[in-house]
């Protein structure tokens, strides 16, 4: 895995935060506006707000985000809200001063594009290390205070109030339309964040760990072994399990992975899950020649 020195760092982040704030920025001003389409989220709301009243948009994205990021900052750190200002200064002064165009006048093209040009700046600005909409910062405070509700439930509140209020002021199609938006930018958010090696963790339980261990790693790929001891039954029958074998791969891997595994053992246990990021280790399977 390529590691960024120190040196660079900084500088890709600033490059990061950037192309997310032209990215969003074409995605509200050059489709959404004219349509009267709105996002998710805080996001949302200011546009929402941007329809009812005789103030301008980057106003409101920056009365509504900037307590957020406030209240963020106990939790993420100086650094943290410091991008997280300037990034969402900075994508209240492009929609100012940069004339993006208006794209199309289709309603569908709109709703998606735009959702994936607002995603896709979202998630730029993230991998950067800020955030241009407070959302999940409320989410995660909201969690954090309570015992019954999650970061997503929180969202998912909060989205279906804004959708609801579009619905009452703006009508039902434009209500329509934004959800589609919505689902276009969290969808390129997710993808813009973890990319198209989304990794994932495999646990393989195998009575034949070691003969699946040696064809892993010729595989390239790196595998941590645990010891276990399995039991079945609603009196606790033992089975003898030596070693637990578990891995990381990306989600292009894993047909491959299970094809290797079934074909030493047909009868192997495997568990998989999504894995949010990884850092470190062996992740990445070797050239094969």
């Amino acid at each position: 895995m390529i590691r960024q020195s120190a040196y660079y760092r900084p500088i890709l982040d600033t490059l990061f935060i950037i192309a997310g704030i032209l990215c969003a920025g074409m995605g509200i001003k050059g489709f959404l506006l004219s349509s009267h389409f709105i996002d998710g989220g805080v996001t949302g709301v200011s546009m929402l707000l941007a329809n009812l009243f005789d103030i301008p948009l980057p106003i409101w994205l920056l009365i509504i985000n900037l307590p957020f990021i406030g209240l963020g900052y106990r939790q993420f750190g100086r650094q943290f809200a410091f991008r997280s200002t300037l990034g969402i200064a900075g994508l209240s002064l492009s929609l100012t001063i940069i004339p993006y165009p208006d794209v199309t006048p289709d309603l569908l093209l709109t709703a998606i594009f735009g959702g994936f040009f607002i995603g896709a700046g979202i998630g730029l600005a993230i991998r950067g290390g800020a955030v241009l909409d407070g959302t999940e910062i409320a989410a995660l405070l909201i969690s954090r205070s309570s015992h019954i509700l999650k970061v997503s439930d929180v969202i998912l509140a909060l989205n279906l109030f804004i959708f609801g209020a579009a619905a009452f002021f703006l009508g039902i199609n434009p209500a329509l339309y934004s959800m589609i938006t919505y689902f276009a930018a969290s969808k390129t958010v997710d993808f813009i964040i973890h990319g198209i090696e989304e990794h994932t963790a495999v646990m393989i339980i195998s009575k034949q760990n070691q003969d699946i261990r040696e064809r892993i790693i010729e595989q390239g790929w790196g595998v941590t072994l645990f010891n276990g001891q399995g039991g079945y039954g609603k009196h606790g029958n033992r089975q003898d399990i030596d070693s637990i074998l578990y891995i990381v791969i990306t989600r292009l891997e894993i047909s491959r992975l299970r094809a290797i595994v079934t074909k030493v053992d047909p009868n192997a246990f495997i568990i998989q899950h999504s894995v949010d990021d990884v850092a470190g280790g062996k992740v990445k399977t070797l050239p094969m020649h």
